[in-house]
This record gives C-alpha cells, structure tokens and sequence, in this order.
C-alpha cells in the first residue's frame, strides 16, 4: 500500500500547497516504487530513508514547523523506509497540529498494521473517515483489515464504496476479486482482477488472482498467459511459479512443472503449494 505523501486536490485540508510541499512529495513520488500495488503492505525502499532524503525534509520541517504537511512527507519516507517508530513519531505530530489530517490517519493506519497494532489500525481508519467519508484509501485499508480477519463481508462493504466512489486504486478491485474468488464467483473475480490491472498493469498480483480464476473455469490458456506475464513482471514471487508449474502438471509436462515448483520451493522454502507440486511430480 502506498503511504500518502502528498495531498490529491480533491482531498487537501484547507489552505494553499506551498512550493516547497510539491518539491518534496514530488521527490518522494519519484524516488518510490514505479507501480501501484494492489497488495496493502509498505513496500520497503532504503533510499527514502537514506541521511541525506531525511536531512532534506528535516530541513523543510525546520523552516515550517508548525506546518503538519512537511511531517506527513517526512513520515511517509520514514514508513517506506521501514522505520516505523520514527514514521510514527511524525505522524502523531501532523496530527497534534491539525486533528482533522485525515491523511495523517490513514498512514499512521498503514504503520500500526505493519507493526500489527490491528486495533490501533482500525481506529485510524474510522478517524479518518468520519474526517471524511469520501477517502477511498481509509474504506480500502479498513477492508483490508476486516478481510484479514475473515470478516470478508464488512470486507466487501468497504471496497464497493470505495469503488462506489470511482476509486481510480487497484487495490480496491484486487481485493474485492480475491472474495468473490473465496466465493466462487470466477467470471465476475476475473472482471475485478481485469481493472485492477488495467490500473496497474506493472503489478504482478493480479495476475496471479486472474489466472487463478480461469484456472478454475478450465481455461488453462488464459490462466498460462497470466501465470507468464506475473513471472515477467517479478520473478522473485513463489506464488508464480508454481502457478506456472500446476499448467505445466496438468498439461503433463512432469519435467517442466519440476522446474517450475523447484523454482518456487527455492524462493520460498515454505511455501505449501510449491512443496506439495513437487512431491507430485517426482
């Protein structure tokens, strides 16, 4: 999930975005990850947390201190860095300044779940949405939330109003496709997963989700395709290769299907699915 460092214009608080807040989210933007992941975990980045990055919004804290923005910036540097404390730290001060910084909310949210602080994680939500109830990132986080808690109907509530709102966030149509995938619904599944990637098509997840699905409708093709472009897209995910390697198994190629849960088994020596796959195709 991506820590919001800047304001979107139909979401700032009052008042006018100084030059120095669009330089510095603009930097942090930039210097992030290059594709918008639909999965709700901090993709970690050293660079944001590099004594040079921080020393530069320090400074624009130093000059503004009692602006909230300019700590919101710097702790969604520190949060893609992976120090949450110090994220912490920033975001409750954004939050002392301005009470009503619903972004603020929604990434100290993302943080307190990355700590697994749920509870903590849920309240920021909530706070956030009562700021305003048209944020699609807090009903996507809090969804998140409930569906890792397998309350998968409050899980649904909260991506269809996100959706409701026109999100343009593929997280949102990722994750509302893994439930109705849970439920058997493949056909509308593999809508859900199509817009997800027509909104990040860099992102190798819902590819997978996708593939799954037709996998599930018999429609191998289709599902080999995605389980091929998931793997060209990030070759450092298990979960791929030994999606590539059940076509493989069920096409019976034993020798290739080998190779590809071997492949998944070796990034992820505990991963179920790759272990079982080859103990079948020995």
């Amino acid at each position: 999930m991506r820590l919001t460092a800047a304001i979107k214009a139909k979401d700032r608080i009052p008042g006018i975005m100084r030059p120095w807040m669009i330089a510095a989210a603009v930097a942090i933007a930039v210097s992030g990850c290059s594709t918008s992941s639909p999965i709700d975990t901090i993709q970690i980045d050293r660079t944001q947390g590099t004594e040079e990055n921080i020393a530069s919004l320090t400074e624009v804290i130093r000059r503004n201190p009692s602006d909230p923005e300019g700590y919101n910036v710097r702790g969604a540097a520190y949060g893609r860095s992976g120090q949450f404390r110090n994220a912490l730290d920033d975001f409750n001060r954004a939050l002392q300044l301005n009470p009503s910084f619903f972004q603020a909310y929604a990434n100290r949210a993302l943080i307190h779940r990355s700590m697994g602080n749920v509870v903590e994680a849920a309240n920021d939500y909530n706070r956030a949405l009562q700021i305003n109830p048209r944020y699609d990132v807090a009903y996507i986080g809090r969804g998140n939330l409930y569906r890792q808690a397998g309350r998968n109907n409050e899980a649904m509530a909260d991506y269809n109003r996100a959706i409701n709102l026109e999100t343009t966030d593929p997280r949102a149509y990722h994750n509302r496709g893994l439930i109705k995938q849970l439920r058997g619904q493949h056909p509308q599944a593999i809508e859900d997963f199509s817009t997800s990637i027509s909104l990040a098509p860099n992102s190798p997840e819902p590819y997978n989700g996708r593939g799954i699905s037709y996998v599930a409708l018999n429609d191998d093709e289709n599902a080999f395709s995605d389980f091929n472009r998931a793997i060209e897209l990030d070759q450092r995910i298990a979960e791929s290769w030994a999606n590539q390697a059940l076509i493989y198994e069920r096409r019976g190629d034993k020798a290739r299907a080998k190779r590809s849960y071997a492949r998944a088994a070796q990034l992820d020596p505990k991963y179920r699915p790759a272990i079982d796959g080859l103990a079948r195709v020995r």
